[in-house]
């Protein structure tokens, strides 16, 4: 069975009014709306968390981490497994978990509970965004409708980011750091309700199978990896439990390399990564949400820590960041529409590294004008940033193999998260424990100085991504999987 039959196979959907359309459109957003909530409402949150468990900074990152490693390990999964299963079902599982996680959130007595719980909710949420996108995919059937559709749940992800913060903050401050979670039930509950009445079922005629071994090398590499930097600073690098847990994630990754390599129907398509275009997508995300994840951590630690401001002054202080995520989405999809991802990517990676550079010699007196500027700038980065990630990973790619494309890039997403809050939280703890000194700020600019990298790193890559070089590797890697496909594509 080949990805293009799961890819073009037709549902069950059919013709649906425009009004259930757009129903469904907003269903399926209010899905994204809640876990894009979930990840700036907990960053504003940890310092109370922290306060509440009497949590070490590592146990703060395993707030954040064990979301966002669950997350990017059952992405695939949970998409072949809507396929396979039902979409509609699929999505409602998801919705369900994720409440019920959120529930067992508010109500956890202690942080290693919390932690678990938090796992429960990314399981939940590895339902929702991948499958409410097929959804959508195979319920706006026109392609001027699809691109609106797709362009406004784009939109959702800045607004969740614009208001978790604010929400979180209010709630935080007013409430106390459980009633974060509460928000999600509600919301939840109401989309179950509504998805149930009008999202009608569809499947693949012909599901793609399960790659059972790849999915537990996936899990066993990333959580290995990521276990190895949260606690190297405080077990010691030469650790014995810190090397095993590098060489299982070396061993992992081979491992992982050889069977998808053999596998009739990989969990993730090796060959993918010979178009240039698409590996340096991948990488371009990491980076990006690398970046994203670590601003968020060092930012809200510094906010309420070191000057002492409140939940809720801290969430107001980073609107302006969250604002340029909400209006530059939409220019930066008309730039790649029109002359292609480079001008974006380029933008990205310059605003990303000012940003994060402005921040390196952050102090516990740095005027908020500084402060506020360098949030702007990186807003404006990340909202430049996401249109041209998903275009240059399907950039050449068959129609066919457009969707796994995205899907791994959506992968590269929440592993870049997972790793920015891991690294840059190991060198801060690193530094306080070698230093004579316990100044957050001084000891977060080893984190910044990485974050910088990520930034440079994105606009090397971009430049390399959009080369008529690159296009070239993508044209052949795409007459690999198609033979008819340079000639069916000559016109372009």
């Amino acid at each position: 069975m080949s990805s293009e039959q799961v890819e073009t196979a037709p549902t069950v959907i059919g013709e649906l009014s425009r009004r259930r359309r757009i129903g469904i459109l907003l269903i399926c957003s209010m899905s994204l709306l809640i876990v894009g909530l979930d990840v700036t409402i907990v960053n504003v949150a940890l310092p109370s968390i922290g306060r509440g468990f009497h949590a070490s900074l590592s146990g703060l990152q395993w707030t954040v981490d064990a979301y966002t490693l669950v997350l990017a390990s059952l992405l695939m999964l949970s998409g072949s497994t809507a396929d396979r299963l039902g979409r509609r079902r699929t999505f409602l599982i998801g919705l369900v978990t994720f409440s019920a996680g959120s529930l067992l959130c508010s109500l956890a007595p202690n942080l290693a509970l919390l932690i678990v719980f938090r796992m429960v909710q990314a399981v939940g949420g590895s339902m929702l965004n991948p499958v409410a996108m097929s959804i959508i995919t195979n319920t706006f059937t026109v392609p001027r409708e699809r691109a609106q559709a797709i362009g406004v749940w784009a939109a959702v992800v800045g607004v969740s980011m614009a208001l978790g913060p604010v929400v979180g903050g209010v709630l935080v401050s007013s409430v106390g750091w459980r009633s974060i979670f509460w928000i999600n039930i509600p919301v939840g509950l109401t989309a179950v309700v509504l998805a149930r009445r009008y999202i009608p079922e569809s499947k693949a005629p012909v599901a793609r199978k399960v790659d059972v071994p790849g999915q537990v090398l996936v899990i066993t590499l990333l959580s290995s990896l990521t276990y190895g930097i949260i606690e190297a600073p405080s077990r010691g690098w030469s650790s014995p439990v810190i090397i095993g847990a590098a060489v299982v994630a070396a061993v992992s990754l081979v491992a992982l390399l050889v069977w998808e390599h053999r596998v009739d129907v990989p969990l993730i398509e090796l060959s993918f990564f010979r178009s240039v275009p698409f590996s340096s997508a991948a990488v371009i995300a990491v980076a990006a949400f690398a970046a994203l994840g670590g601003f968020l951590f060092l930012n809200t630690l510094y906010l309420q820590d070191v000057r002492g401001l409140s939940p809720l002054h801290a969430g107001l202080d980073t609107l302006p960041m969250a604002a340029m995520t909400i209006l530059f989405p939409p220019l930066s999809g008309r730039i790649v529409g029109r002359r292609g991802g480079r001008i974006p990517l380029v933008i990205a990676g310059l605003a990303l590294s000012a940003s994060c550079l402005m921040l390196v010699r952050l102090s516990p007196t740095t005027p908020f004008s500084w402060l506020f500027t360098a949030y702007v700038v990186f807003g404006i980065g990340f909202g430049f940033v996401n249109a041209p990630i998903t275009n240059t990973a399907v950039s050449g790619m068959p129609r066919a193999q457009a969707g796994v494309a995205a899907a791994i890039a959506s992968t590269s997403r929440q592993i870049g998260q997972t790793l920015g809050v891991a690294v840059v939280g190991s060198l801060v703890s690193v530094s306080l424990r070698t230093a004579s000194h316990s100044d957050f700020a001084l000891a977060s600019r080893a984190g910044w100085w990485a974050l910088t990298g990520c930034g440079a790193a994105l606009l090397m890559l971009g430049l390399v991504a959009t080369s008529q070089w690159a296009r070239g590797t993508a044209r052949r890697t795409a007459e690999s999987f198609n033979p008819e496909y340079l000639e069916g594509n000559a016109a372009r």
